[in-house]
């Protein structure tokens, strides 16, 4: 008996710590897992005035984010593309 709660101890002392630091997301589609801890931001260009999906925030004054939310998949930052008054005029 003292050697299953010894071993159950030892795996609930290794196993916690990992997930509690954890920072990353898992996206399960269609039987493929993806981890990612990406951000993306619609982007708009002034001179073309075309908006576009990027992974990093944009520091120059050649682009500009569009809105303040920061989307936590490229899919829901395109469909916002979509639906974004200044990306669809």
């Amino acid at each position: 008996m003292m050697k299953y709660v010894t071993g159950a101890a030892l795996l609930v002392a290794f196993t916690v710590p990992g997930l509690a630091t954890s920072s990353t997301t898992t996206a399960t589609t269609g039987g493929s897992t993806t981890t990612t801890s990406e951000q993306y931001y619609l982007v708009r260009d002034p001179s073309t005035k075309k908006c576009t999906v990027t992974t990093t925030k944009p520091t120059s004054s050649t682009t500009v984010v569009v809105g303040d939310t920061v989307y936590k998949t490229r899919t829901e930052a395109e469909g916002a593309v979509k639906t974004t008054k200044v990306c669809t005029e």
